[in-house]
């Protein structure tokens, strides 16, 4: 089997990946950048809003911290917050001297939209409604073209490869060719994204299969906070087209919600059509319930500027299928969108497992608690993807290859002869069942019935082996959803995006997360332990 020798082994190309390989380079270390399709296809691809950041002088730091934490519902991490937010505005210098272009006033100043839970217009983007394409082709093009980043696009990474004394020492790979290989590094981080797959609707693209998690648990990482997963409430819906994304900065522009009577039902609740996302997804779900309808409808005819000109990717979407956004209502509903929860990390980017970084999607960081606020995730992917580069390159000098094995779930009894999984059926019908049972609303028995239908594809699958990348990619939502609704389980409370009709309230006790820690025996995952961890600021201080 070949192996290759880097400093830093980079997996996924997004924001967060690129943006940490970019940063371990520059500081001289030779980075493996690994994508398991094109370069340019990530979730940061079809980003439209922007990235938040405090840079209009009405704005501050302050202002941008305090919305976050209260968007977070208890659960995001003030020190968290507070960095991440202080280094807004030095990200966007720095991504612009990387070569995106940010839409600008006349008078040369930022051209900035507000969006759900932001009390001040503070969302930097790009093109109108193509941030996340702006982001990507400048990170992109400047990863290619740095001499010490080599890429790696169709290679597909499978599992971590742990040293004897459990550190990360690289990764098990297939690569474009179909062939077995190795890549080792001083340091591996993951910035993997999402696992919107998981769900029926979903915003994500294909790729989004939660890779990086389910790799980082079974190499023995703690895994925070999966119960939270945001849904945005405004997907196109039109049966049996694919889901697309109508940006938060619609209804920053004046667009409005209403249902099929032309009714506006978001009038009576505090902020309206900028109420944070999760307020306004249900809200949204519980008016298709009432009017008996499939979805509702965003209506832009009154807002001030022409919608063509103001969202152009969305003007061409909606034209496809007949729709004048200036005129005509666009039917929406909600879907799955991020994933809140993730590796455990500090904020330089380490999980709790040596040698492992994470940052993006696929880490909690501390900076979203129970429901993020929008364009933060560009943010965080930004500003903690430069530190994780920069700690990752840090750890990496001076170290060499080392013997390494991987740790795997316990293995099931052997499948009786001619038994066959149909792995497009079992994906289908564990998407159908998050959505049903861990969608926008949940209930304990139906979290229960959830795990127990997890828990035996699970088993079915993993008799399958290592064939093709659906079945890999199935393994892992799998062990995320397994994860996500373990922990949904615990959390007998509502909050954020958590919402359990069953404990419709939001409990003091439960201003604490949800951390996953694998038990191993003999090499394998023996069991989940899902603990309470209270906020690293409600800890007692060292020797106090």
């Amino acid at each position: 089997m070949p192996i290759y020798r880097f400093g830093v082994v980079v997996v996924g190309t997004g924001v967060a990946g690129a943006t940490a390989a970019l940063a371990a380079a520059e500081a001289g270390i030779e980075v493996a950048l690994l994508t398991k399709a094109s370069p340019e296809e990530t979730n940061t691809l079809y980003a439209q809003g922007g990235v938040a950041a405090a840079l209009s002088p009405a704005d501050s730091l302050a202002a941008h911290a305090a919305d976050t934490l209260a968007v977070g519902c208890g659960l995001s991490e003030r020190a968290a917050v507070e960095s991440i937010v202080r280094d807004g505005p030095t990200a966007i210098a720095t991504l612009e001297k990387r070569g995106a272009l940010w839409d600008r006033r006349p008078d040369g100043c930022f051209d900035l939209s507000r969006e759900g839970g932001h009390s001040h217009p503070r969302v930097v983007h790009a093109r109108g409604d193509a941030t996340g394409r702006e982001i990507q082709q400048a990170l992109g093009a400047a990863a290619q073209a740095h001499p010490r980043i080599t890429v790696f696009p169709d290679t597909f990474t499978l599992d971590l490869l742990c040293a004897n004394d459990g550190r990360v020492v690289g990764v098990l790979v297939r690569t474009a060719r179909g062939e077995l290989a190795v890549f080792s590094g001083g340091a591996v981080v993951m910035a993997t994204g999402g696992a919107g797959q998981l769900y029926r609707e979903t915003t994500n693209p294909a790729i989004a299969t939660g890779d990086g998690v389910a790799m980082g648990f079974r190499a023995g990482a703690a895994v925070r906070d999966l119960e939270f997963f945001q849904f945005h409430p405004t997907l196109l819906y039109i049966a049996g087209a694919a889901r697309v994304l109508i940006s938060e900065i619609v209804r920053g522009a004046g667009g409005v919600l209403r249902d099929r009577r032309g009714v506006r039902f978001m009038e009576r609740v505090p902020g309206a059509e900028l109420a944070p996302r999760d307020v306004v997804s249900r809200a949204i779900f519980e008016r298709m319930v009432a009017t008996q309808d499939t979805s509702v409808y965003l209506d832009l005819s009154g807002m001030n500027g022409d919608p063509h000109t103001l969202f152009p990717g969305i003007s061409r979407v909606c034209r496809y299928f007949g729709i004048d956004i200036a005129r005509d209502p666009v039917p929406v509903r909600p879907g799955a969108h991020y994933m809140i929860g993730g590796l455990e990390t500090d904020l330089e980017g380490r999980t709790t497992v040596p040698g492992l970084w994470a940052v993006g999607e696929c880490a909690s960081s501390g900076i979203h608690g129970a429901n993020r606020m929008g364009s933060n995730s560009l943010l965080e992917g930004l500003v903690l993807g430069e530190r994780t580069g920069l700690s990752a390159a840090e750890e990496a000098q001076g170290k060499g290859i080392q013997d390494w094995r991987v740790r795997a779930p316990r293995a099931a009894v052997a499948a009786p002869d001619g038994m066959r999984v149909n792995i497009q059926d079992v994906t289908y019908s564990l998407k159908s069942l998050m959505w049903r049972q861990m969608g926008l609303e949940r209930t304990g028995a139906q979290i229960e019935d959830a795990l127990q239908k997890i828990r035996l594809w699970s088993r079915a699958v993993r008799e399958l082996g290592a064939s093709e990348p659906a079945t890999w990619e199935l393994v892992n939502l799998l062990g995320v959803a397994h994860l996500a609704s373990l922990s949904a389980l615990v959390r007998a409370e509502s909050r954020g995006v958590h919402y359990r009709t069953d404990h419709p309230t939001t409990q003091p006790a439960w201003c604490a997360h949800t951390r996953c820690v694998p038990v191993f025996e003999e090499g394998h995952i023996a069991e989940v332990v899902v603990a309470r961890v209270p906020l690293e600021s409600e800890l007692p201080v060292a020797g106090a």
